[in-house]
């Protein structure tokens, strides 16, 4: 997906180089830093006659767009740390081989990355003696889908699904549905049940009831919009002082 900024590539050697700057045989620039592009390090950015893309050490990315398709399974965001000392295949295979494993965790993915570039000891050309930083980004992470919080309403006056939420909204439709009709000054007209415990509300009609289901559901519709909550605190006391008075 990228390539390394390196002192030594052609671009970036051509930039130093016009920008004062010089090369070494390690491949550093004046000697020191051996990566061509970064936030920073300002002592590489004091040609005041240049734009900060033309210093010696630019901070300018390179910007690619890569579409993602099924196959593509995850991505390493790392520093310098770890490329000068896995390549590139080297890092995917190594996380490859763990990141499907049960259990596994991406944070312990990278700490066994960091075990691995770090050097033993301080000897030598001071390859795995660098600060690391990895970023592993998955992209099809391997979980089961929480189960929807949404549940059916099979009787239920308004029909389709509601949540819980929904569930306080339905009764009060059917409070104003009532003493539209007349039936709140009924005990006997229409029995209303609020399950709690699954959301749903449903209504039932005594044998003396005239409206059949499917009126009534289609009155629900019709007025659902217009129910306030002073309708049916009004329609409330309504059925309470009917209820109060058989």
């Amino acid at each position: 997906m990228s390539f390394d900024h390196k002192p030594e590539d052609t671009i970036e050697f051509e930039r130093i180089e016009k920008a004062g700057g010089r090369v070494t045989l390690d491949g550093r620039v004046n000697g020191g830093l051996n990566l061509s592009r970064a936030i920073g390090d300002h002592g590489y950015k004091m040609n005041k006659s240049l734009p900060p893309e033309a210093q010696m050490i630019s901070a300018l990315p390179d910007i690619e767009k890569i579409k993602i398709g099924p196959e593509d399974d995850f991505m390493v965001l790392a520093c310098d740390g770890i490329w000068n000392f896995m390549t590139s295949e080297q890092v995917v295979q190594f996380v490859q081989e763990r990141i499907h494993k049960p259990g596994m965790k991406l944070s312990k993915i990278c700490e066994e990355l960091f075990d691995v570039c770090l050097a033993p000891h301080t000897r030598g050309d001071g390859t795995g003696c660098d600060n690391m930083t990895a970023i592993i980004v998955q992209f099809k992470p391997n979980f089961t889908g929480a189960a929807s919080r949404k549940r059916t309403a099979s009787n239920s006056v308004a029909g389709g699904t509601v949540d819980d939420g929904e569930a306080v909204s339905s009764a009060t439709k059917k409070v104003k549905t009532d003493a539209a009709s007349g039936g709140a000054d009924d005990a006997s007209s229409t029995t209303e049940t609020t399950d709690s415990s699954n959301g749903v509300v449903s209504a039932g009609k005594e044998a003396d009831a005239t409206t059949d289901e499917t009126e009534a559901a289609a009155a629900v519709a019709s007025i659902a919009d217009d129910v306030t909550p002073a309708d049916a605190a009004a329609a409330a006391a309504s059925s309470e002082a009917a209820s109060s008075s058989t």
